[in-house]
């Protein structure tokens, strides 16, 4: 069956239809040739919405919906602006440090890319910023948030993996902040060379502390989202709808700007983006029952075993498989359908499986700024009005901050196990 499932796909895929359609046109396929009946098709689409933990992924879009719908992304730009704003290449820092503020509340690059995108791009361009360099920065640095908890990719691995939710936002902890660390880095190099201007924002201390004051309710949702798990108070499902319940109280209580119209448009958005990853979830389970069912992850990591002696040579494997598969896959398709295959591997050479979650997410969030269905990439180029390729030109250096990161994190397992 896999021979008939893989053309279907690839061959749905040429024609431009959607990841998830394709993958249910090459499951149907594959079952259709072996002679099966379709009644399973139906039943492994249904089976992966029964499960209790995937309530935490519209729960949570749904608390950063109602965080970032109202006051708190003009308090978070304003306090990166008074952070990192007085450096060289300022409104170019603050986007970095917006992406890492932010993905404590969204958990989604897409999100990320699109709030930070527009309001931030058409300023940087103002101040004099290249449009290829300014959506680079924003394509490349929104990926952040897959990483900062909570991460609704690394829900969806812990998921298909059994790993432990908690555990895999801890580690991302520290990998989001040296990709954050690294494009600081490399932002105020390339805007010394080029002069670009710093964008300091007025009123020294008294507007610091006012603007601190303001977004600290919003910015603690990271911290109790982590301390509730850590501390086993709540599952992340429960945790989850504890993080609804906090946003709703900061904005009708602090921000007071809860209303009919911040409710209708979070909710909108919730459910268009709950849908568009609850049907890639339930294709990719028609998928990995057609795998399963052909022992493809065993005997991949069987044949892995045997043909390659060394476990450093099979990371760099699965590094290079991934780094391809996620310039033509979205994110949650590609976690779902890599991720049931790679923990076989990862077990056959003993790594652990946390280290590996984050391997797989770093690697395909490179691909959302990776054409040809590089996501935030189109987005950013999009809102700053320029063509893919002069984004990608000025991608380059951080392609090299992103790699140097991923590097890192495989082969030290310090860095993600704790």
């Amino acid at each position: 069956m896999t021979a008939p499932l893989l053309w279907a796909f690839f061959l749905l895929l040429a024609l431009s239809v959607p990841v998830a359609h394709a993958m249910l046109g090459g499951a149907a396929a594959a079952l259709w040739l072996d002679g099966k009946p379709m009644a399973v098709l139906a039943q492994r689409l249904y089976t992966p919405t029964q499960s209790f933990p995937m309530l935490a992924i519209p729960f949570f879009i749904l608390a950063g919906n109602l965080m970032m719908s109202g006051r708190f992304g003009e308090y978070l730009v304003n306090i990166a602006r008074l952070l990192v704003g007085r450096f060289k290449g300022g409104m170019g820092q603050v986007s970095i440090l917006g992406s890492v503020m932010f993905g404590g509340v969204s958990g989604s690059a897409v999100a990320d890319a699109t709030a930070l995108g527009n309001a931030l791009i058409p300023v940087q361009k103002k101040a004099g910023y290249p449009g290829g360099f300014a959506a680079a920065i924003n394509s490349s640095s929104s990926t952040i948030s897959v990483l900062i908890p909570p991460s609704i990719p690394l829900i969806l691995y812990g998921l298909i993996s059994n790993t432990s939710v908690i555990d895999l936002f801890v580690a991302g902890i520290f990998p989001g902040l040296m990709l954050g660390f690294g494009m600081f880095a490399m932002v105020w190099i390339i805007a010394r060379l080029r002069n670009l201007p710093s964008a300091p924002l007025e009123g020294g201390f008294a507007a610091f502390k006012s603007q601190v004051y303001a977004a600290i309710p919003a910015m603690l949702m990271p911290v109790f989202v982590i301390g509730t798990l850590r501390f086993g108070i709540a599952t992340p499902t429960e945790v989850s709808v504890m993080a609804v319940a906090y946003a709703l109280l900061v904005s009708g209580f602090v921000y007071r700007d809860l209303n009919p119209k911040l409710l209708w448009r979070a909710g909108v958005d919730t459910a268009a983006m709950t849908g568009a990853v609850m049907i890639i979830i339930m294709a990719s389970s028609t998928v990995q029952w057609v795998l399963t069912a052909e022992r493809v992850p065993q005997d991949l990591a069987a044949w892995v075993a045997v043909s390659i002696s060394e476990p450093w040579m099979v990371i760099i494997a699965l590094n290079l498989v991934m780094l391809v598969v996620g310039a033509f896959l979205d994110l949650p398709a590609a976690v779902l359908l890599l991720g049931p295959i790679f923990v076989t591997i990862a077990e056959a050479i003993g790594l652990d499986p946390v280290q590996l979650g984050l391997m797989i997410v770093v690697n395909l969030s490179i691909g959302l700024y990776t054409p040809p269905v590089g996501t935030t990439l189109f987005i950013s180029s999009s809102i700053a009005k320029v063509g893919i390729g002069e984004a990608v030109k000025a991608l380059l250096p951080f392609y090299v901050v992103a790699l140097a990161v991923l590097a890192l994190i495989s082969f030290i397992p310090a860095l993600t196990i704790y």
